[in-house]
């Protein structure tokens, strides 16, 4: 019998859209703003418009990862 082992990767099986997402809903679009100073998070934002940004920009694409790597990691903290 043959098993296949669980990704160790935690972004594994997510979306950049979910991502976002759950970013925007846990900070909001202005905090959000501030932690990455991106435009497309802080001129006229939305889930759309930042995707098409992030699939393009590998370096913006990877701090909003670190941020949602951030934020998971608090709130398991903040559960326990």
């Amino acid at each position: 019998m043959s098993t296949t082992p669980a990704s160790k990767d935690p972004l594994h099986g997510l979306t950049l859209e979910a991502i976002v997402t759950a970013l925007v809903e846990h900070f909001g679009w202005a905090e959000l703003g501030q932690r990455i100073e991106i435009k497309c998070f802080r001129i006229d934002p939305s889930v759309s418009s930042s995707l098409k940004f992030l699939r393009k920009t590998p370096w913006a694409r990877a701090k909003v990862q670190s941020l949602y790597l951030f934020m998971r990691r608090e709130q398991a903290r903040a559960s326990r």
